[in-house]
């Protein structure tokens, strides 16, 4: 069985400062990527560990609130096109439909949803 959390994305107002904080705080170089959704910074990532990794992001739709980052729960092989054809009928809102994510083909699919209590969630799958 995978693990729950896949990935996390924290908005950052200023990417620069974002990346030098948690790169000071951890005592880490963080990876940029880029990305066409804007500016992109992976954590380092240990593939074959168990838990699921993270990235600071600058860019449209990713406001830092204190209503936090985005986490991502993953569904492994199934299709997001199963959970996500639940989630208004359960009082939810889709945000962003099953989309491939292009900048990594071989990141699968992810799509995002507000759940019942208006948290701004993710899904990632494979297929």
């Amino acid at each position: 069985m995978r693990n729950a959390i896949y990935w996390v994305e924290i908005p950052a107002a200023n990417f620069e400062r974002a990346k030098k904080f948690y790169e000071t705080i951890f005592d880490i170089e963080m990876i940029s990527i880029p990305m066409s959704r804007g500016k992109y910074a992976i954590f380092p990532l240990d593939k074959d560990a168990l838990g699921g990794g993270g990235a600071i992001v600058e860019g449209k739709g990713y406001k830092p609130s204190e209503n936090g980052p985005v986490v991502y729960l993953d569904r492994g092989d199934d299709n997001l096109s199963i959970p996500l054809s639940k989630v208004e009928q359960a009082g939810g809102k889709i945000l962003m439909p099953k989309t491939k994510n292009n900048d990594n083909p071989e990141s699968g699919f992810i799509a995002q949803f507000i759940d019942s209590e208006g948290n701004r969630m993710g899904l990632h799958s494979n297929n």
